[in-house]
């Protein structure tokens, strides 16, 4: 059995939990399965499978060896598929992550366009508020408000910047009122983000000055959609970037306050690992989330001034 065949077969066993399941699978005996599996393990000098349960598991050594070797197998899926030097078949499993909000307002609207133009590719969508390692986790593309990856496998391209507002509903100012002044916000309820650098503070600049302003939480939540939704029934005023709660200020359902003053701004980013070859899978989407991008003109949206 080959190096290739080794690494389909240990695949194969992680993702069915049976080596004789994997076997059949690829129309070989158990014999041979169970000798490819050990020529394997001794050639990487680790175990990789456990054997002492019904159903096989894997190793510390294993759980990383498996992503590896999947990404490793879909990228050769993927050059089997290249039908000359510069055209290569978009095709196969493309997994994304962002935070739920990004994902929920500017990711899962542009599938079906997406998964039309590309019916070979499979999207798998990871919504989390937290940072994979990409190499890791076999990611194929993360958005992320960090401006710079420590991993310098990583590529990071902007995708726009956004400001950060303060807003809130028509109702809860109309009970409350509309600060006009800094000092007043400690008079009000606060909604912020748990993730937020220091979200007891607000720094806001304006004329060339900053000020720094604690604040109160009445919420803190660690998602921008719990935020929203408290906002829009009038729990208080929250704290949270454009690309969230643009179409809600555009629409009335939200009113910006203290506009004039400005938080620090946010860099949302398309990150990917580095590859002399990109899949194709990875090229495409990028390109086509950038040109989404710059047809929505969401920059300039997201970093303008409300109109009062």
């Amino acid at each position: 059995m080959d190096r290739w065949s080794e690494f389909e077969l240990f695949v194969q066993t992680a993702e069915l939990g049976s080596l004789s399941r994997a076997a059949e699978a690829l129309g070989m005996s158990n014999a041979a399965a169970s000798r490819g599996l050990v020529s394997l393990e001794n050639r990487l000098n680790a175990r990789l499978v456990e054997r002492n349960t019904r159903r096989l598991g894997l190793t510390q050594a294993g759980e990383i060896f498996y992503r590896r070797c999947k990404s490793i197998l879909a990228d050769m899926k993927e050059a089997e598929a290249t039908t000359s030097a510069t055209t290569v078949v978009a095709s196969g499993t493309l997994r994304i992550t962002g935070s739920l909000s990004f994902c929920m307002k500017h990711i899962a609207p542009l599938l079906p366009e997406f998964t039309r133009r590309y019916p070979q590719i499979n999207v798998q969508l990871d919504a989390a508020n937290r940072y994979f390692d990409l190499i890791e986790s076999g990611i194929d593309i993360a958005i992320r408000t960090k401006e710079y990856e420590s991993d310098s496998n990583i590529t990071v391209r902007k995708l726009a910047w956004t400001r950060r507002i303060l807003a809130a509903s028509p109702a809860y100012l109309a009970r409350n009122g509309t600060p006009t002044r800094l000092e007043e916000l400690s008079a009000h309820k606060l909604l912020t983000y748990t993730h937020a650098n220091n979200p007891s503070e607000l720094h806001l600049s304006r004329d060339g000055k900053t000020r720094i302003v604690k604040v109160q939480s009445l919420l803190e939540a660690n998602d921008g959609q719990i935020l929203r939704s408290a906002a829009l029934e009038g729990l208080g005023i929250l704290v949270q970037p454009n690309y969230i709660v643009f179409d809600d200020v555009v629409a009335g359902r939200l009113v910006p306050v203290l506009d004039d003053w400005d938080l620090p701004r946010l860099a949302i980013n398309i990150a990917y690992q580095n590859r002399s070859h990109l899949p194709a899978r990875t090229r495409v989407f990028i390109d086509f989330i950038v040109q989404h991008f710059q047809d929505m003109d969401f920059e300039r949206k997201w970093t303008a001034k409300f109109a009062n």
